[in-house]
Formats: structure tokens, C-alpha cells, sequence
């Protein structure tokens, strides 16, 4: 018998009726059309991206990377055609559309005038652009997805590694600053 866990998109669908339900049982229904309603969701839509995005950021770090040498050659295939492909759509999307809804949710409610915010925007949009122009480029090269010989492989593998390490270093203060604003 297959239950609901099985299917990714039934599993996020149960999540998003779940989400509905804790939004009536709270009474926020009463903020629709209402400014705090929007800031909220963009703000929910933010973060969830946001925990999409460094997840990968870190499933790559903490796991990936270094789990890659005690793999055998044989194996390694798996991770570099089916698995890393995969993460990096979502890693480089998720990217994309938690720096989307965070300008939203900054020029929505005026939050740049909060130097913790602003600094982890900055370092957020930093990392995007790590990601869409440094680290995908170069495991594109790296993970055979574009033409490359050898030494350019190994070379753009390791130009992705350490930007992935750059950003991973930068994700801790961003992260801060996010979590830090109200204090400001």
C-alpha cells in the first residue's frame, strides 16, 4: 500500500493544506487584503526558499563533497549524472526565488533601513550570484553536462568547490543578520 510520503508533490501539497489549516486555526484570515497578510506570505515564501537553497548549500558542504572520495569510481556516476544535476536545479531555483521574494519582502516593508537585514541581503545576493555564474558554469564542466577535457574538468571542480566553501562561510553571517534584524 503506498502512503501520501511516497510522492514528493502529495507530501508538499499535505504541507500546503497543513499551512492553511494552522492560518484559520490562528485567525490570520482576518489580515487578507491587509498589508501584514502580504508581508507575512512573502515572507513565508522567502524563507521556504531560503531553507531550500542553503539545505543544498550545506547537503553539498557537509555531505557530498566529502563523501565523494570514499566512493568508488565505479559509483560515482550516480552522484555526478543523476544526483548532483538534480540538487543543482534546485540549489540554483531556489537561489533565484528566495533573492526574488526578499527584494520583495524588503521594498514591501521598507526593511533595508535594518543593517542586519542589509547586510545579509547583500551577502545573500553575493552568494546568488556565486551560484548562477560560478558554481553552475563550473559543474556544468565539471559534471560533463557541457564539453570540457580533462584538465578544464578538473579545474572547474574545483573553482565550484571553493566558491560552494565561500558561500557556505558567507551563508553564517547572512544568516545572522536575518535572524538578528529585530534587534536592530
Amino acid at each position: 500500500m503506498k502512503t501520501p510520503w511516497e510522492n514528493l508533490h502529495v507530501a508538499l501539497g499535505i504541507g500546503l493544506v497543513l499551512a492553511l489549516i494552522v492560518f484559520l486555526i490562528a485567525g490570520h484570515y482576518a489580515y487578507l487584503g491587509d498589508s501584514v497578510f502580504w508581508s507575512m506570505l512573502f515572507r513565508w515564501i522567502h524563507i521556504f526558499f531560503g531553507v531550500l537553497w542553503i539545505g543544498l548549500l550545506y547537503y553539498f558542504n557537509f555531505v557530498q563533497i566529502p563523501s565523494m572520495p570514499k566512493i568508488p569510481d565505479d559509483q560515482k556516476p550516480a552522484i555526478s549524472k543523476v544526483i548532483a544535476p538534480a540538487a543543482l536545479f534546485f540549489f540554483r531555483w531556489a537561489a533565484a526565488l528566495t533573492v526574488l521574494f526578499g527584494l520583495i519582502v524588503m521594498v514591501y516593508n521598507e526593511s533595508w533601513r535594518s543593517i542586519p537585514i542589509s547586510i545579509g541581503m547583500l551577502l545573500g545576493l553575493i552568494m546568488a550570484y556565486n551560484v548562477w555564474f560560478i558554481i553552475w558554469p563550473n559543474q556544468q564542466k565539471a559534471l560533463g553536462l557541457v564539453e570540457a577535457d580533462a584538465d578544464t574538468k578538473k579545474k572547474a571542480a574545483r573553482m565550484a568547490m571553493l566558491t560552494s566553501r565561500f558561500n557556505t562561510m558567507l551563508s553564517i553571517p547572512m544568516l545572522y543578520g536575518m535572524a538578528s534584524a529585530h534587534l536592530a
